[in-house]
């Protein structure tokens, strides 16, 4: 790595720490290509995160069965750092691994790769066996975190419990997680599948003053950011409810077409022009 891209890839780690660190909430939206990352940015985003599941879908591909591999994403990823001026978070799964020394060694491939951030779930990716154990969890952190203070900017590492998502609504269980995880040393604390008022401000009460992600766009789910931010979150993502979003336009105007045989769904697509200069001006 040139000292030119090592202080490019600095400049955008401390700008998302300080995104963390600021007063106010932020949203880091979830591009799944260089394309949508790039649309993301003009609109006036501040950061980016991966989507696991996006790049998994543009892929045709299933989600949560370990169906992309860290090449896959890291590939992904630089993609869309070398598209945009943003800083990007990365969705990095289970680590690709079991063993705390897999957790380690992907965020160290992540740092290189030029992100500013990125997530270690307890998702073993077995629909057997769906969460790690307890201690184990805490381990595979432990090695996430000290491989993210051994980068040379600051690597800005979340940590995810995802009882929630996985048919274990223990909610116990998962507060007890994350706070075990940001004594671990993560930066900050994200559960997926939390629903109400009382679930966010019960994990935001036990993690402060380290930062909370919630995750917006998905059903049951349909807090403003107003009402987030009173409840003291700091950084929203959306997952893969863009790509959804993108791919329910295409069955509807598919259906259109097989079905009436017109093609009204046009009237309402961005313009050629407007996506050509975009892809083109940079």
């Amino acid at each position: 790595m040139n000292t030119s891209t090592a202080n490019l890839f600095e400049a955008r780690a401390n700008e998302f720490k300080m995104l963390h660190q600021r007063a106010g909430i932020f949203v880091a939206p979830n591009p799944w290509d260089a394309g949508s990352a790039m649309i993301l940015e003009t609109l006036g985003f501040k950061a980016l995160a991966t989507t696991s599941a996006g790049l998994a879908f543009s892929l045709g591909k299933p989600d949560g069965h370990a169906s992309i591999t860290r090449e896959e994403t890291l590939q992904n990823v630089k993609n869309i750092i070398a598209a945009t001026n943003l800083p990007v978070n990365a969705d990095l799964e289970n680590g690709y691994g079991d063993n705390p020394i897999d957790c380690a060694e992907t965020i160290d491939l992540a740092a290189k790769a030029g992100l500013a951030g990125g997530s270690i779930e307890d998702a073993t990716g077995n629909p057997a066996n769906p969460i790690y154990p307890f201690e184990l969890a805490v381990e595979r952190v432990k090695a996430a975190v000290k491989a993210a203070r051994n980068q040379p900017y600051p690597f800005t590492l979340t940590a995810r419990a995802e009882n929630l998502i996985y048919g274990r609504p223990d909610l116990k269980d998962t507060v007890a997680r994350l706070v075990a995880f940001a004594d671990a040393g993560a930066d900050v604390l994200f559960a997926p599948g939390l629903k109400t008022r009382q679930e966010i401000e019960a994990v935001v009460k036990a993690v402060a003053p380290r930062p909370v992600n919630v995750i917006m766009g998905v059903l049951g789910s349909n807090f403003s950011l107003n009402m987030l931010e009173d409840m003291g979150v700091k950084r929203v993502s959306i997952g893969s409810s863009l790509i959804r979003a993108a791919y329910g336009a295409v069955f509807r105007a598919a259906e259109e077409i097989l079905q009436n045989g017109t093609f009204s769904y046009a009237d309402d697509a961005t313009p050629y022009g407007n996506l050509n200069k975009l892809f083109g001006g940079r």
